[in-house]
């Protein structure tokens, strides 16, 4: 989409369009584009389909709010849920409370950051060097009644002064012109410039992917892995007014849990009844050792992120199965048992296992009517295949 595109469907031909093609979203795509252009040019035709398409693809991350706001296709794929933009906002105000506080977002996209902060109570400075990128967060800042909260410009990052607010916020774009990268160096802005910002700054949080290496974090940042429904859906390294070390953080439930200081080691010991799947914010922030006090368990293989135990023990830090069966890896007894036992289908999950679940699949020949979960490991070093079932709330 082009910033003169956009710009129109701002005007009331634009917006007049965008509901057309809202009515028309979800049905035949030649059929709704030769509809409105009936009425409107190619290029408006285009922006507003386009334009409701997202706002369709948006319902997950903003809920009801979409229908309102405006999207790019990679500013959507890289804005913060909702509920996660607004869970970070109430953590930064634990810090800098918002009242007559002022937030710089220094890579602030389509503006769902700057939007929680600013429904927080903060007044925002927003800052994205591509302009049609800027114009849409100010778009949204208009749409949601914010927009006497938030400012926004078209700047590099690196011009910000974050000495000049009482804290910093930064998402820095991480795509290239090949897709997505996971090698912070490649981020824009690149990661020095980021934690050069972060360094001028009282507070900073900075948003990153969850698989940063650890080796980018700085030492004196408590990094917090966010889990959404059972997925990790990013980082957040804090800066200023925080302790050192690792946390996890459950959404939409906010249950929350911080490293004492040195990684725990959880003990290992023989495979129970129970397999527990820890969570991968607790995985990501090496904190399997205090989930596995949670549930009295431990490791079935020190090296692995599986916890095993002998009792039910409810806990939203992990999931647990039933062990029906555990057998020393190999296909054709596996394939047997699931004969035996008329399992057609399964759910497959694998950790420290090298085998390829796609091509195991296939060679397992299934057939039946029940379901079953296999889980790959290693027991004690030991190839193994558990046959095991969802376990109910104890």
């Amino acid at each position: 989409m082009e910033l003169d595109a956009f710009l129109e469907l701002l005007t009331p031909r634009g917006q007049k369009a965008l509901g057309e093609a809202a009515e028309l979203a979800g049905g035949d795509p030649v059929k709704a584009a030769t509809t409105l252009r009936k009425t409107y040019d190619a290029t408006l035709t285009s922006a507003a389909l386009t334009q409701a398409g997202l706002r369709e693809r948006a319902k997950a991350k903003f809920g009801d709010d979409a229908g309102r706001m405006y999207f790019t296709p990679h500013g959507l794929e890289q804005s913060t849920r909702a509920a996660v933009a607004a869970h970070r906002s109430r953590r930064l105000s634990d810090l800098v409370p918002p009242a007559g506080a002022r937030v710089v977002d220094a890579c602030c996209g389509i503006g769902g950051d700057a939007l929680a902060l600013a429904l927080a109570g903060y007044t925002v400075e927003a800052v994205d060097a591509d302009p049609l990128t800027a114009a849409v967060a100010a778009a949204n800042a208009d749409a949601l009644g914010l927009s006497g909260r938030i400012s926004v410009r078209t700047a590099d990052a690196a011009e910000v002064t974050p000495e000049d607010h009482d804290a910093l916020f930064a998402d820095p774009a991480r795509r290239t012109g090949k897709g997505r990268t996971f090698d912070p160096l490649a981020y824009s802005p690149p990661w020095p410039v980021v934690l050069e910002l972060a360094a001028r700054a009282p507070v900073a949080c900075l948003k990153v992917a969850p698989g940063i290496p650890y080796e980018f974090i700085p030492e004196s940042a408590e990094t917090e892995w966010v889990s959404y429904r059972g997925e990790v859906k990013e980082a957040a390294i804090w800066l200023g007014g925080t302790r050192p070390g690792r946390r996890a953080t459950l959404l939409p439930g906010g249950d929350t849990m911080a490293s004492g200081g040195d990684a725990a080691v959880a003990p290992a010991g023989p495979l129970g009844r129970y397999v527990y799947e820890p969570d991968g914010a607790a995985i990501r922030a090496h904190l399997v050792a205090e989930v596995a006090r949670m549930v009295d368990g431990r490791l079935a293989d020190p090296m692995i992120a599986y916890i095993t135990g002998d009792e039910p023990v409810d806990t939203p830090w992990a999931s647990r199965f039933l062990v029906e069966e555990a057998l020393p890896f190999s296909l054709k007894r596996l394939r047997a048992v699931l004969r035996a036992r008329e399992i057609g289908n399964v759910t497959i999950k694998k950790r420290g296992s090298a085998v390829d679940i796609d091509r195991l699949r296939q060679d397992l020949r299934l057939s039946g009517d029940k379901s079953a979960v296999i889980i790959l490991t290693r027991v004690m070093n030991d190839p193994y295949a558990l046959l095991c079932h969802p376990s109910p709330p104890a």
